[in-house]
C-alpha cells in the first residue's frame, strides 16, 4: 500500500491547523504515494500502520484502489507489531515517564516520577506508571498526551503493553463511574 494525501490533507498542511499532532503532519508529509507501509514503518515507527490507518479513516489519506487497504484492529485492543531493531522494556517505559513528569516542575509530578523510581516489582511499576500517565494526561494537551500514551506504548513489552491497556481502561472506568 502506497498511501496518498487528499485534498484535505493538503489543505490541512498549508494552513497549520491545530487539528493535527506533529506526528500526523510528518506522516501526511511522507505519504507521498511513492513510499510504501514498510518504508513508514521504517520512518515513523512500528505503529505507523495504525497511524495511517486513522489518517484513511478520517479523509486525510486514500489507499490506491488496486491495493488492500490497511485493516484496523478490533475495537479495544492494543495492536502488538513484532518488534523489528526496537527495544522494548518496563525501564525504558519508566525512563520515558520519569522524564515526563520532570518537565512539568511541581510537586505532584515529583510525586509520580519518585514513584516510579522506586517501585521493582513489575506489577507494582505497571501501576505506578498508569498512574503517571493518568496524571500526565489531566495536566498536558490532548494531542500532547496521546503522543505521550503512543511512545509509552511503544516501549512497553508486549506482556506488559496489554496488561497497561486494562489497568488504563479500569482508571478510566473508575473515573467515569
Amino acid at each position: 500500500m502506497r498511501p496518498i494525501k487528499t485534498d484535505l490533507a493538503r489543505q490541512t498542511l498549508q494552513t497549520h491547523t491545530g487539528a493535527l499532532g506533529m506526528r500526523e503532519r510528518r506522516a501526511l508529509i511522507l505519504c507521498d504515494g511513492q513510499r510504501d507501509l514498510a518504508e513508514l514503518v521504517r520512518l515513523l515507527g512500528q505503529d505507523a500502520p495504525l497511524l495511517v490507518q486513522r489518517l484513511v479513516s478520517a479523509g486525510y489519506l486514500v489507499a490506491p484502489s488496486t491495493q488492500q487497504a490497511v485493516q484496523p484492529p478490533p475495537s479495544g485492543t492494543v495492536p502488538v507489531t513484532p518488534s523489528t531493531g526496537t527495544r522494548r522494556s518496563l525501564v525504558a517505559a519508566k525512563v520515558y515517564l520519569s522524564g515526563m513528569l520532570e518537565l512539568q516542575r511541581d510537586p505532584e509530578a515529583a510525586h509520580h516520577r519518585g514513584r516510579l523510581q522506586a517501585r521493582l516489582e513489575d506489577e507494582a511499576l505497571l501501576e505506578a506508571l498508569a498512574d503517571a500517565y493518568r496524571f500526565l494526561e489531566g495536566r498536558v494537551a490532548p494531542t500532547l498526551a496521546g503522543r505521550i500514551r503512543d511512545r509509552l506504548f511503544e516501549a512497553l513489552p508486549h506482556a506488559p503493553l496489554r496488561r497497561m491497556q486494562a489497568l488504563l481502561d479500569a482508571r478510566a472506568d473508575a473515573f467515569l463511574s
